[in-house]
């Protein structure tokens, strides 16, 4: 007797409320101008972009502000607390951006400026705090089950654990933990930073997570354009694979043809025609 297995559900791709058809999220900054980024956004076809709030120049003249190249009809705006390495830091970001009538935020705490890895008990504690704030949080955690489940209990929109460090490029380090993960949470799952080429994002897509969300890799290439539709594809891509079931790997061949009626193969002998 067979273990069933069930198939992956195809459920659709829902934050905060709202559905989304691309599973790709992008972010704003690196990119070389706001006129570049905007063909990259439109080329990902992306509907939620970040922006670090903390780190955007509010007093821009009109019509040079990032804000002013994003077009909040098309586009989700999704602030993140990016650049926080204190509860406070990050708590304050976050209110401004409510002050400025968002309520969707990405929660970023890190432990310090030369890992850039999340620190676990600060963004605990302040995911706590914005949750009794109201806030819809999706949490930009490590790859720690553990730490997830932690997170879970406060039914943010998002739990985002990294796949390697922050513009690491290094892919997704530990597959098994974001599938332990996957299989904890209730939340939808997003693998978040540490991505470097497309290959990178189908690889997280077939692990079964339901998005992805990328800076670096796209407004750093050569041609931040050209990498934005293959980010696309490869997205979409790993998501369909992942729906669609990959075939076991196994250590030996196994023939695509049928052999059923055909000879017994004969291995040829040196000097001796076959």
């Amino acid at each position: 007797m067979t273990d069933s297995v069930l198939p992956p559900e195809d459920r659709p791709f829902t934050i905060a409320g709202r559905t989304y058809a691309s599973r790709l999220l992008v972010g704003t900054g690196k990119y070389a101008t706001n006129e570049l980024m905007t063909e990259a956004l439109e080329a990902s076809g992306t509907e939620i972009v970040t922006v670090a709030l903390g780190r955007v120049d509010l007093s821009a003249p009109k019509g040079k502000g990032i804000f002013d190249a994003i077009d909040p009809s098309r586009y989700t705006i999704l602030p993140n607390t990016a650049g926080a390495f204190t509860v406070q830091d990050a708590v304050r970001i976050a209110r401004l951006s409510k002050s400025m009538g968002w309520n969707l935020l990405k929660l970023e705490v890190l432990f310090d400026a030369k890992t850039l890895l999340p620190d676990p008990v600060g963004t605990l504690e302040a995911a706590r705090i914005l949750k009794d704030e109201g806030f819809d949080l999706m949490i930009y955690t490590n790859d720690d089950p553990v730490l997830a489940q932690l997170l879970d209990r406060l039914e943010p929109a998002a739990i985002m654990p990294a796949g390697g460090p922050i513009g690491s490029g290094q892919g997704v380090l530990n597959p098994s933990n974001i599938r332990i993960i996957l299989e904890s949470v209730k939340a939808p799952v997003l693998i978040d930073a540490g991505l470097g080429t497309a290959s990178d994002v189908a690889e997280a897509m077939e692990l079964g997570v339901d998005g992805v969300l990328l800076n670096s890799p796209i407004a750093l290439a050569k041609d931040p354009v050209r990498m934005a539709r293959a980010m696309k594809s490869a997205c979409e891509a790993g998501r369909d694979a992942y729906l669609a079931q990959r075939i076991p790997r196994k250590l030996y061949g196994s023939a695509s043809s049928p052999l059923e009626g055909l000879s017994p193969a004969v291995r040829p002998v040196r000097g001796i025609p076959a």
